[in-house]
């Protein structure tokens, strides 16, 4: 089941992410998020934008959201998504299925532009966005420093009207 995010959901989606802020390099984010700081965001984003999440069976097992590419006021179109699996329940389709709500959600709201920033390599979220349409825009190489290795970055838009 999908549904909209709300603050009982903050530890699940801490647990999820703090997993992979541990253990890979596709977030950049090196310190545990804590529990208050995910109600923080929470509370931030699911007020502007949307912030989706799976259950089953009662469990949260991936949320998605969307943020505002970038604070300039001619970006209002553009949205970077984000989207995260809990690591036993992955190469399920969830991330898909949240992608395409989140997507439709942005739609609604007459987004022009959704972004996807991919820390690389990353075959199955390069793989997830373009199954999805998005076209690869940008690649930064070395563009970041986690686990003592250099990690290039690459950018997929898709348009969506």
């Amino acid at each position: 089941m999908i549904r909209k995010v709300n603050l009982a959901d903050s530890k699940a989606i801490c647990d999820i992410y703090n997993y992979y802020i541990s253990n890979t390099t596709i977030t950049f984010e090196e310190a545990q998020v804590t529990q208050e700081e995910m109600n923080n965001r929470i509370k931030d984003i699911s007020s502007k934008l949307p912030w989706i999440v799976y259950e089953c069976d009662g469990v949260v097992v991936g949320y998605a959201y969307a943020t505002i590419w970038k604070a300039r006021s001619a970006y209002r179109y553009s949205a970077e998504l984000s989207v995260y699996i809990d690591v036993n329940h992955k190469r399920r389709g969830i991330g898909s299925e949240l992608y395409r709500y989140v997507i439709e959600l942005l739609r609604d709201r007459e987004f022009h532009s959704a972004i996807g920033g991919i820390a690389l390599p990353n075959s199955a979220s390069v793989r997830l966005h373009e199954k999805l349409g998005f076209k690869k825009v940008a690649h930064f190489e070395q563009i970041g420093f986690k686990q003592n290795t250099w990690i290039d970055v690459g950018y997929w838009q898709l348009f969506l009207n």
